[in-house]
């Protein structure tokens, strides 16, 4: 098969085309089930932020806590082991269907959970992550039912919907492990006397944070429905009709080949979302982590001195998601309607230079104007919040790139492997972003490199170079 620009989308079914518009009514409780088990990963995965470097520490791994920096990035063997599966799960639901792997891997990711509260060394926390990371490797075969579910008259309703799902889980994660951590001193009335929990600090908010991924994934599979190609038309068809008697049923009305992932990545399209979601992640996940690392930070080591106050970091956190959420539902639908998607990609990737500039301006008020003054602190989250309302326009751009990923599949049959294909791309960066990030700023910190700054500078221009790459989305969606 010849791959070039001029590539077919994915085929538009004569129904759409009859009716241009009228929206397809969505299967509105097989979208519950992928947002409900699309919300376990980040819930999971944020969970541990708040409390990660007070763990780390008290495993007294090195005697000066300003290098904490340099192993707080060791969570990311959840990503690295997410991106060696990742792929390979979205083979294997083209075989034996989505369902059974979005069920495997949320319950996986229960275990792993749990388990993660159990661990008391290094090692035991890196296999915890690890086990993690290759349940949650899912996450590509999700998208593929969400495409499948849906078709262009509906997707501006469905991917905003879905897309708040990852938001969500970084409010309720950080919330869950801020305020869940060390439960003997947060609350000794009901906690006073368990030498289990003493022992174990972390655990009370990685059962309930399994306990969750649990319910997902009997909620899956109780109410979850096979929906992908291999089936029937009629199967498929009777399946959604039971959610929305008049809904489209996706994908099946055509076929096309089965394209290898060289095929695949020969797309222009397609190779160019890889690369710029590759830097998208990269600097997205460098986000969350560094602004952790900067809370517990001392002011003298360029942090803003939250400490071990694991609940002030997780609301910290929360605001981000608020802000999120906010953005997902009141402003984003209207906005993939009215705009072109690969503009709008490119203009979402122009704000992650302006949010990692701004992060110098925090330490720079709380350390001039007195950190623990009434005022500095006021001021100072009324920039936290500013700067993570700027954050969360700019994730925008993930939510955007699934969308771009489903119009520019060649076909059905490879629409789970172009999304495995690009999330691939960004779990690689998921998996090196905290480490890399962690210790740039340990290192300028420590040798006061750029007035302690350089870390700014170079994911400054990291995300410049993403900015680049973006461009070339709406320069291939124009020649196409």
């Amino acid at each position: 098969m010849d791959i070039s620009e001029e590539t077919a989308l994915l085929p538009a079914v004569d129904a759409q085309q009859d009716a241009p518009n009228d929206t397809t009514p969505l299967p509105k409780l097989q979208l519950a089930v992928l947002c409900a088990t699309r919300l376990m990963d980040p819930l999971t995965f944020t969970q541990i932020y708040p409390y990660i470097n007070q763990l780390l520490s008290s495993l007294n791994i090195v005697s000066d806590g300003s290098q904490i920096g340099f192993y707080s990035g060791l969570e990311s063997s959840f990503a690295f082991f997410q991106l060696l599966v990742m792929y390979q799960w979205a083979r294997t639901s083209d075989v034996i269907g989505r369902r059974p792997v979005i069920i495997i891997g949320t319950a996986g990711l229960a275990i792993s959970t749990v388990f993660f509260g159990l661990t008391s060394s290094l090692s035991q926390i890196l296999i915890a992550r690890c086990l993690a990371g290759l349940f949650s490797g899912t996450t590509a075969v999700l998208h593929s039912a969400l495409g499948e579910i849906t078709d262009q008259s509906n997707q501006v309703l469905a991917f905003p919907v879905f897309g708040l799902f990852w938001p969500l889980g970084n409010v309720i994660g950080p919330i869950i492990g801020g305020a869940l951590v060390d439960p003997v001193e947060h609350f000794p009335q009901l906690f006073g006397s368990s030498a289990f929990l003493r022992q174990y600090p972390h655990f009370l908010p990685c059962l309930f944070s399994g306990l969750m991924a649990l319910s997902a994934a009997l909620f899956a599979h109780l109410y979850l429905c096979e929906v992908n190609y291999i089936q029937t038309f009629h199967t498929v068809a009777n399946i959604i009709e039971k959610d929305s008697p008049t809904a489209y049923v996706p994908y099946l009305c055509t076929d096309s080949e089965d394209l290898t992932t060289r095929q695949l990545f020969a797309i222009p399209i397609i190779g160019v979302l890889c690369l710029s979601g590759f830097v998208l992640c990269f600097v997205g996940t460098a986000f969350e982590a560094i602004f952790v690392l900067l809370c517990y930070t001392s002011v003298e080591s360029g942090g803003l001195s939250f400490g071990v106050s694991a609940p002030q970091i997780g609301y910290a956190l929360a605001i981000a998601g608020i802000s999120s959420i906010i953005i997902q539902l009141a402003i984003f639908p209207s906005l993939l309607r009215r705009f072109s998607h690969a503009r709008l990609y490119s203009c979402f990737m122009l704000l992650w230079p302006l949010t990692f500039a701004m992060f110098p301006l925090l330490h720079f008020t709380i350390s001039t104007l007195g950190g623990r003054s009434s005022h500095a602190l006021a001021l100072v989250w009324t920039e936290i919040a500013l700067l993570m309302a700027l954050s969360r326009f700019a994730w925008l751009s993930y939510s955007v790139s699934l969308v771009l990923c489903k119009e520019h599949a060649p076909g059905p049959r490879s629409l789970a492997k172009t999304n495995a294909l690009v999330l691939f791309s960004m779990s690689i960066a998921r998996a090196g972003a905290p480490a890399f990030v962690s210790s740039i700023f340990a290192w300028s910190t420590e040798h006061h490199i750029a007035g302690g700054y350089l870390w700014v500078i170079i994911m400054v221009l990291i995300c410049l170079l993403g900015c680049f790459l973006s461009k070339d989305t709406v320069r291939i969606c124009k020649a196409s």
